[in-house]
């Protein structure tokens, strides 16, 4: 593992910055597309793959079942336990890991060159054949109990529950990701191998290697160890609408300090206008002290320590929103200078400063993204997930550039909606009460 994670601090120096690199697609025999970056000047490759899904996949009754299974899978697998598992992953300095998300399950892989056969054959054990035995079940499901207990205590975990259930009723995003106390309590071994089952299929999978390998190597490796997955899986959930309305809830909970968030509908990412919208959220709460709403919420009235607003274009329901946490008797200001700037913006638009100013960081900042072979193949899975093009990298910072001014105060004033943000307070705020 010292050898592995040694080779992964030199790749930080040693990959190109990937707006540079040549990013290569392969099909191969069996039909499996991967994005490719070589890198042969350090023995070692990272693998990224993933499938969409993940979470939503989820039955009401079964919220959970897709994280916890993704906790199970280095518990046990073909004639190994846990402990055999990790002996052999440590003495090959193999490192696995695997992550579900709302949207998608992943699994990362870095393996050395001179064991890639060997490790990829046991990630492909892990992957293919998890044994999901009792003990290791009953253990796990006790510490996924344990965290999911633990958010039930934390205000800004109760107020992303509570918006969910508000925003999307009836669909799979008002599930939490990693269950209730009472759906993971009912989980049962059955359940996790059917969310095996339907996490994992060639349909909705998507590969990215980057490091020391070449193209015609690559194809065998990966018929190898994904060929065998299934070709189609279950249904996909179906789109939805952010449906909660402009307003207030409060939730009552005992703490000194209030948490607020805020959202309402969004943005598509393939929205002609979507990089106008990204510069226009820069600005307004995205980009830390020099944000309009730290500006005004933070340095001039020292209402908080941190706002900031986001965009969130995820598969099914594409939303706009924000975050910041006050004591309770000054929550309800910063709550009203949110609002207040939201509307400014949306009403007077940005200047040529702040859009100029807001270029220059996100074009600088971009190459920082691309600092080691893992991050790279993380990345380079993003884009295939999103539809993004072969040559993003090289084209991203003139579609940031070439967006006008014009353009990101138009977007403004339809995508701001101040009177539609619904707010939800965790806490004991004074002089806030929810509107219904």
């Amino acid at each position: 593992m010292r050898i592995l994670l040694g080779l992964i601090t030199w790749a930080f120096c040693a990959v190109a910055v990937l707006a540079e690199t040549d990013i290569q697609e392969i099909t191969t025999k069996g039909g499996i597309t991967a994005w490719l970056v070589e890198e042969h000047s350090i023995p070692f490759i990272a693998l990224e793959v993933s499938f969409k899904g993940g979470a939503s996949l989820d039955a009401p009754d079964k919220a959970g079942a897709t994280y916890l299974m993704t906790g199970l899978l280095e518990e046990g697998s073909g004639d190994m336990d846990a402990t055999a598992f990790s002996k052999e992953t440590e003495g090959l300095a193999a490192s696995f890991g695997y992550d579900a998300g709302r949207d998608s399950v992943s699994i990362s892989a870095q393996v050395l060159t001179e064991n890639r056969d060997q490790a990829l054959a046991l990630l492909k054990q892990a992957l293919m054949q998890p044994t999901f035995n009792e003990v290791a079940f009953d253990r796990v499901k006790k510490q996924v109990i344990s965290i999911v207990q633990s958010s039930e205590t934390d205000p800004g975990d109760i107020a992303g529950r509570t918006l969910r259930a508000l925003a999307y009723p009836g669909h799979p995003y008002s599930q939490p990701l990693e269950g209730t106390p009472e759906t993971v309590a009912g989980l049962t071994v059955e359940d996790v191998r059917k969310a095996h089952k339907g996490a994992f299929a060639k349909d909705r999978m998507f590969v990215s290697v980057v490091g020391d390998i070449t193209a015609a190597e690559l194809g065998p490796m990966l018929d190898k160890l994904l060929g065998d997955l299934p070709e189609t899986g279950p249904a996909l959930p179906q789109k939805t609408t952010f449906a909660a309305s402009g307003g207030l809830t409060v939730v009552d909970f005992d703490t000194p300090q209030a948490v607020a968030i805020w959202a309402h509908a969004g943005i598509d990412r393939d929205d002609p206008e979507f990089f106008a919208a990204y510069l226009l959220n820069h600005i307004l709460g995205g980009s830390g002290f020099t944000a309009r709403l730290t500006q005004e919420v933070r340095e001039k009235r020292g209402l908080t320590y941190g706002v900031y607003s986001y965009l969130a274009p995820y598969d099914y329901v594409s939303v706009m929103g924000g975050s910041v946490s006050s004591s309770n008797d000054r929550i309800k200001t910063a709550i009203e200078v949110v609002q207040d700037e939201w509307r400014k913006m949306a009403e007077n638009g940005a200047t040529e400063a702040e859009l100029e100013a807001a270029k220059k960081f996100l074009t600088g900042a971009y190459p920082l993204r691309f600092d080691g072979n893992g991050r790279i193949a993380g990345l380079l899975v993003g884009m295939q997930m999103q539809g993004y093009p072969i040559d993003y990298p090289k084209t991203r910072n003139d579609k940031i550039n070439a967006v006008t001014l014009d353009q990101v105060n138009a977007v403004a004033k339809w995508l701001l909606k101040p009177d539609a943000m619904r707010f939800v307070v965790v806490g004991k705020p004074e002089g806030l009460i929810s509107t219904d």
